[in-house]
């Protein structure tokens, strides 16, 4: 008897025991119905969800290809083909295709991804080449000579306005194309005081403080289009002059000064960006320039394109830009109500660009360009 309750109460303690065993697991391990059945599972899969992302390395791929494009598209921007003025077209707008870089990076940031920041750098660093001479303020105080240039449009409402804006900039020559025959005797009469001395040719002129000699037209037309066609006479069988050159006396000897309006662009939706007459005209522009006695030379004018316009080459590889060298910011001047290309250029060869800045708009939609040049 006292063998088998002994056994019994030996039963019972084991079978205590492992049920408190048991109760200890449900309550805290993984058990059915334990407080903590789910703990080690989500762990599992948070570790093989974190496990299978794609590193900052393989993330944005597809943000690193338009990236590289863009680098490349701006690098490469002289192999581009012309065919229908393409080559042109980019050229003309050329700055602003640095503004797809931040875009393009606050995505890759977006993403956290390596490789799009990294392929990123291409278009930043191109970008800064091309342009980032510009965002310096290169001028400097002095200049012998004050040089304005002005499209004041043919459709300019207010041409007396206009002369006195442009005769309170103080220059020493003042520069206008796209004169009209209607207008041009407002700007003779209300420039006549501040400057004694002018020549027109055509469509374009130069008033001037200091004796001029020595004026001819010089031919840069195919095809009269634009504004200023339609105040052209019917009868009128030769070409309208857009171009002249004449000689300025200083007292630091003669500066030769070509002032100029080469022909309009235009975008057809069959012909792409039409830029035939512009074209010739530069060309014949650049041929005059290169046969040129006179050591100093300043052009003036509205180019109807960007010295980054292969257009523009002949002309941009003989003389140097006044923005360029001796100007604060882009120095867009076109068009007036948001000016996103600089259109009107100063160019010089012979004189140093002391400064060169943007006047404030008058009644063309162009704005005025200004330089001060020293010897």
């Amino acid at each position: 008897m006292h063998v088998q309750i002994a056994e019994e109460h030996a039963e019972t303690q084991e079978t205590g025991e492992t049920g408190q065993d048991t109760g200890e697991t449900g309550q805290g391990g993984a058990g059915p119905g334990g407080a903590g059945s789910g703990v080690r599972p989500t762990r599992v899969l948070r570790a093989v969800r974190a496990l299978s992302r794609p590193g900052p390395w393989k993330r944005g791929r597809v943000l690193a290809a338009p990236a590289l494009l863009l680098g490349l598209l701006m690098l490469l921007h002289a192999e581009i083909t012309d065919r229908g003025g393409l080559g042109s077209l980019v050229e003309t707008f050329l700055p602003w295709f640095g503004l797809f870089v931040p875009v393009l990076l606050a995505a890759a940031l977006w993403r956290r991804s390596a490789t799009a920041v990294v392929a990123l750098l291409l278009p930043a660093v191109v970008w800064l080449s091309l342009f980032g001479g510009l965002l310096l303020d290169k001028s400097r105080p002095g200049g012998d000579l004050t040089v304005v240039s002005h499209n004041v449009g043919a459709d300019n409402p207010d041409p007396a306005g206009t002369a006195r804006d442009l005769a309170a900039s103080g220059a020493d020559l003042l520069a206008l194309e796209e004169l009209t025959p209607q207008a041009t005797a407002t700007y003779e009469k209300e420039l006549a005081k501040a400057y004694p001395y002018r020549t027109l040719k055509g469509t374009v002129g130069l008033w001037s403080k200091l004796p001029l000699s020595g004026t001819r037209p010089v031919n840069v037309v195919r095809g009269n289009v634009g504004p200023l066609a339609k105040t052209r006479p019917a009868d009128e069988s030769e070409e309208t002059p857009r171009a002249l050159r004449t000689t300025v006396a200083t007292k630091r000897g003669p500066l030769a000064v070509y002032v100029v309006h080469l022909g309009s662009v235009r975008v057809f939706p069959r012909n792409g960006f039409w830029t035939d007459s512009r074209d010739f005209g530069a060309v014949a522009l650049a041929k005059a320039v290169a046969v040129e006695r006179v050591e100093r030379v300043v052009v003036l004018g509205d180019m109807n394109g960007t010295t980054d316009d292969r257009a523009l080459n002949g002309l941009t590889s003989q003389l140097h830009s006044a923005q360029d060298a001796a100007g604060n910011g882009f120095g867009f001047s076109w068009p007036t109500s948001f000016p996103v290309a600089r259109i009107d250029q100063i160019l010089v060869r012979g004189v140093q660009p002391a400064s060169s800045w943007v006047l404030p708009a008058t009644g063309s939609d162009h704005l005025p360009v200004a330089a001060g040049i020293s010897w």
